[in-house]
């Protein structure tokens, strides 16, 4: 679990200048971790300052950073180190980023010149349902009597999903075809007609345990690498269809976009908050009193829309859903315990998706689904949207926030819809 000290210091400065520009994703005190390249220069890991991207093998070449994780090509050696690993190497960044330490602009990449990259290779994905709110809004359309699962209350829902479609943010979504029952009974087969997106919050996963080996609650919190943005992609009718004899498949592997900043688990120890109260209460080996005090984050999630029409008129993105990760039913340490809890060996790199982060609002519904059970979104330009249409682009971001803290952000999480391609022949 995360522990407060001084690189959370409200009060530390940097030496970018940028980092404390108002409103910043990435002060001082957040040091989120991602994989960049550079025209001429490969994928190596970096950190977020401001505008600006500390490279972090020109750091370690320079021997400013000690741990030789932070010069690889990918993020998943200093996963595999574990916590004190990272924890270690951002107390080197934050001494070398803050104020009265002499200035290394040689070791910055402006943003704006950095491709990012995924942050390792996804070598599992598994997708959780941990919203009561998205569970009891959904589910009242099955059964209005018992619109919950029988086991929600009692375990973090989950099923496995496709780690090959991982994609980070920024690359296009094809709309898939697929095949579903219509209304009026026929079954269809072609392009979607109902894709969906669903805010989610990624998990990441620190160290390995050994297959039979569970984790407990008491060491869930220090398995957790970091966290950052999902966007589920979700083909609804093909969902629905398919669904009833053994969940989700091809309603949902057809591309899952990840934020390509990790925003550590150090960098939110400032916003850890209590839990939720669970009735009944979870059986002893999902429980914990650091969970029951401190297992939630405090973490604003917002998702927005820009159409094709809005980008041509140069219209602001238009916020679609507005919601709190801090009041998920299921908090991601109950995640990774019940994950493990019959031996399954969780890997550095694997990547837990967190569920819709719908709230009890109507604006914090997290996904089109939902939203459209009361109708169509209207648009401040007079269109309306049921589902995502070709050409939209949806926007995911996220920022951290608890009294006495420095605000930190998670960045972007981007994807745009392209058309569906025609059926081979």
């Amino acid at each position: 679990m995360a522990v407060r000290d001084a690189t959370h210091d409200p009060a530390l400065r940097s030496w970018v200048a940028t980092a404390q520009a108002s409103g910043t994703d990435f002060p001082i005190q957040n040091l989120p971790l991602a994989v960049f390249a550079t025209t001429g220069a490969g994928p190596r890991c970096g950190v977020a300052i401001g505008d600006q991207v500390l490279d972090l093998r020109a750091a370690h070449a320079a021997g400013l950073v000690s741990n030789a994780a932070a010069a690889a090509d990918s993020l998943a050696p200093l996963m595999a180190a574990g916590r004190g690993a990272s924890a270690a190497l951002r107390a080197e960044v934050s001494a070398l980023l803050r104020a009265d330490a002499p200035a290394r602009p040689d070791l910055l990449v402006p943003m704006a010149q950095a491709r990012m990259h995924l942050p390792c290779s996804v070598r599992n994905f598994s997708d959780f349902m941990a919203s009561y709110d998205h569970c009891a809004r959904l589910g009242a359309r099955r059964d209005p009597n018992n619109p919950l699962p029988p086991a929600f209350r009692h375990l973090p829902v989950a099923y496995h999903s496709r780690a090959s479609s991982v994609r980070v943010s920024g690359e296009d979504v094809v709309r898939p075809h697929g095949q579903w029952q219509r209304q009026d009974g026929t079954v269809h087969f072609g392009p979607t007609e109902a894709m969906d997106y669903e805010l989610e919050m990624a998990v990441w996963i620190a160290g390995d345990n050994a297959l039979g080996e569970p984790v407990t609650m008491a060491a869930a919190p220090d398995r957790i690498f970091g966290y950052g943005l999902l966007n589920d992609w979700s083909v609804r009718d093909v969902q629905r269809w398919e669904m009833p004899p053994l969940g989700p498949f091809l309603g949902k592997s057809v591309s899952t976009s990840v934020s390509p900043w990790i925003v550590t688990a150090e960098a939110l120890a400032p916003f850890e908050t209590a839990a939720p109260p669970q009735d009944p209460p979870a059986l002893p080996y999902l429980d914990s009193p650091w969970n029951r005090s401190s297992g939630a984050l405090s973490v604003r999630m917002t998702a927005a829309i820009v159409t094709p029409r809005m980008r041509a008129e140069g219209a602001a993105p238009f916020i679609l859903t507005d919601t709190q990760f801090g009041a998920m039913y299921w908090t991601a340490a109950t995640m990774v315990a019940h994950h493990a809890t019959n031996g399954c060996n969780l890997l550095a790199g694997d990547l837990l998706g967190s569920g819709t982060v719908s709230g009890h609002e109507d604006t914090a519904r997290a996904c089109l689904a939902e939203i459209g059970l009361t109708g169509p979104v209207a648009l401040p330009n007079g269109e309306t949207r049921r589902w995502i249409q070709d050409g939209d682009e949806i926007i995911f971001r996220a920022r951290a926030e608890a009294p006495g803290a420095v605000p930190i952000g998670f960045g972007e999480c981007r994807g745009t819809l392209l058309p569906a391609i025609a059926w081979p022949a």
